[in-house]
């Protein structure tokens, strides 16, 4: 009996990892192309994986790596512009290398990484350039190709960059924590969900052509977020929440540090609440995860 193929673009991130061990489990076979398959001997212990070097990310090299597959997901996503990958490149020109090479590989569905807020008349680069793939893939939804795109809000679970990136902040940082945006807001989705929600799109005919936004069951400001943190790790948390002019400040001095822990091109994201208008995860039969059930366990 032959066990369908998915292939997964990106699948060497955090929500990557997720879905390869959702798919295994389910049966599926997988296939994740990388540049460095040696930095990915871990993804070799998930049953069905298979790990592929891929040294041209043109059409016709995407082409040989989706060859046989049923299904391709493409989870490429950057938050900040560095290394000289530039957020044109990550999610416009890679939908666009990816939709083509799937119409000519035959595959019969494409699942997209979104995100909320996309808009190519968004206020940052990062929300445009999202806007102006989740566009691309929309074409290629009307030119036969079945389409599901994905809109999630942040999302959490082990290996995350949100509840372990400000945890890590806390346990250096002592006093009180400046924040940026402290009120901006969002529903923090789990990662397991959006795996799921992935899988059930597969293999689910009437989700081609379907826009699904993915939210958690809860709302959080990001000062919320943070002193939630510090609940979960025992640091009592007191947060200076920065005025509009000092957030803009910390973010031209933050985005010239190594690794970018925070940009002007994010505060500019952070404008708009990450917030969803409809229950995606519903639609799809799914009960969103609470924060509670999932982040006091891995932020032990």
């Amino acid at each position: 009996m032959r066990h369908p193929c998915i292939c997964v673009i990106g699948g060497t991130g955090f929500v990557g990892r997720h879905l390869l061990n959702r798919l295994s489990g389910a049966g599926y076979r997988t296939r994740v192309p990388t540049r460095h398959p040696h930095r990915c001997r871990h993804l070799r212990l998930v049953p069905g994986c298979e790990v592929v070097q891929l040294e041209q990310w043109d059409e016709n090299g995407l082409c040989d790596a989706m060859a046989g597959c049923d299904a391709v997901v493409n989870l490429v996503g950057i938050l900040n512009e560095w290394g000289g990958r530039t957020f044109e490149q990550a999610h416009v020109g890679m939908v666009e290398s990816t939709t083509r090479a799937a119409f000519t590989a035959g595959v019969g569905a494409y699942l997209h990484m979104s995100a909320l807020n996309a808009d190519p008349a968004g206020p940052s680069d990062y929300l445009r350039s999202k806007g102006r793939g989740e566009a691309v893939a929309l074409a290629a939804a009307e030119q036969g190709l079945a389409v599901t795109v994905f809109r999630p809000s942040v999302i959490f679970g082990p290996g995350d960059g949100l509840f372990n990136r400000f945890a890590s902040l806390l346990q250096v940082l002592p006093g009180p924590f400046p924040l940026a945006c402290a009120d901006a807001r969002f529903a923090p989705v789990y990662v397991g969900d959006v795996a799921t929600a992935m899988l059930r799109a597969i293999e689910d005919p009437a989700s081609r052509g379907q826009i699904y936004a993915l939210c958690g069951p809860r709302t959080f400001a990001l000062r919320d977020i943070l002193t939630y943190t510090g609940s979960c790790i025992g640091r009592k948390v007191r947060v200076i929440a920065l005025s509009d002019r000092l957030a803009q400040l910390q973010a031209r001095v933050f985005e010239k540090l190594p690794g970018k822990p925070f940009s002007t091109d994010n505060y500019l994201s952070l404008q708009i609440d990450s917030l969803c208008g409809e229950d995606g995860l519903a639609r799809l039969g799914i009960a969103a995860t609470d924060v509670d059930a999932v982040v006091p366990g891995y932020l032990v």
